[in-house]
């Protein structure tokens, strides 16, 4: 963690899932300060109790600012000393977005315009923002919205020298708010059938540790303007079903598969087959530059490179797919499934 030594570290969104696995990370560090940045008092309030019960010696370099991206005064307020940040905040939810796609848009657009305008005014050394496999081939409005994310961020990213900026983009995070293997549960215990949406969806998964683990890899090997992604494994959500039925004593056979939700694929996509062109395989990661050129093309037509990549699209179809016992270790592995199952004395 030497990078962080006595530095200041501000997460936006940072009372989610993301900003909770950042804390227990990084806390007993010696990381200066952590800089909790949203909108909601009442996480805010919930997360200082935890944190102070839990890790009291370190508890205080949490500092917690009320403030919503959408508002640039209120970014600009919480940005003093800050040398790092962990842009998360967004609203990530596919169905909600389908009907308030303007809400997306004021979050997850605009909302990183502020975060990255106000981290350039205030010096900001390095920033990092979290994108979705949504992103690529959109085809809902939280998609969309982040694929624009993605365009605000390269394109800062090719005006400013002192902040580098780069992104991570990343799949289904197992156990994160809002995320189905919670609701399984809940089903299970309720001594209700398990829902599903379709049993071949295909979704990547990874755990929170995985997650902080690609930002902190964006963080340190990134260049301005990058986009990096893990190479991870996917499952169809009838394997990942069928792994939460066995380790909390569901049914299998009464899986109920309610149909697909507004605006979901069947599969996701983490790189384009027009990013596979340019992109950099680093062993466990993708990083995709950014493309440097500028506006005027004119050269292009004397001068230009048709070499390109043999690696193709990369989505949750054609990488390494885990089987149900394979699933099961990976989901029984997290620590969130490990306090579920000791309430149940298993």
């Amino acid at each position: 963690m030497s990078l962080f030594t006595n530095k200041t570290l501000m997460i936006t969104g940072g009372t989610g899932s993301f900003g909770n696995a950042v804390l227990n990370r990084f806390l007993k560090t010696d990381i200066g300060e952590i800089r909790i940045f949203s909108r909601d008092e009442k996480k805010q309030d919930d997360m200082r109790h935890e944190f102070q019960a839990k890790m009291p010696e370190v508890a205080e370099k949490i500092k917690f600012y009320i403030g919503d991206v959408r508002d640039l005064a209120s970014v600009k307020n919480a940005m003093h000393g800050v040398d790092y940040i962990f842009h998360a905040a967004a609203l990530k939810q596919v169905p909600s977005c389908e009907f308030f796609p303007i809400e997306a848009v004021k979050t997850n657009v605009l909302g990183t315009e502020n975060v990255l305008t106000a981290a350039i005014e205030a010096g900001v050394k390095n920033v990092v923002c979290l994108s979705t496999d949504k992103a690529a081939y959109p085809v809902n409005a939280m998609g969309t919205s982040k694929a624009m994310m993605e365009k605000v961020i390269v394109a800062k990213a090719r005006t400013t020298k002192d902040t580098k900026i780069c992104c991570t983009r990343y799949g289904n995070v197992m156990c994160s708010r809002g995320s189905v293997i919670p609701l399984w549960i809940d089903q299970i215990r309720a001594g209700n059938p398990i829902t599903l949406t379709d049993p071949k969806m295909t979704r990547f998964i990874m755990s929170l540790d995985e997650a902080v683990d690609l930002v902190l890899f964006a963080f340190e090997h990134g260049e301005a303007g990058d986009i990096l992604v893990q190479k991870a494994p996917a499952c169809t959500i009838q394997t990942q079903a069928e792994a939460v039925c066995e380790l909390f004593g569901g049914k299998k056979e009464d899986i109920k598969v309610i149909g697909i939700r507004h605006g979901e694929k069947m599969y996701e996509t983490l790189l384009t087959n027009e990013e596979c062109a340019n992109a950099i395989d680093m062993g466990n990661f993708y990083r995709v530059p950014c493309d440097k050129r500028g506006l005027n093309y004119d050269k292009y037509f004397n001068k230009g490179d048709v070499k390109r990549n043999t690696l193709t699209e990369f989505n949750s179809n054609n990488t390494n797919h885990l089987n149900v016992e394979e699933t099961k270790a990976k989901i029984a592995s997290l620590q969130y499934i490990q306090d579920e199952l000791a309430k149940e004395g298993k």
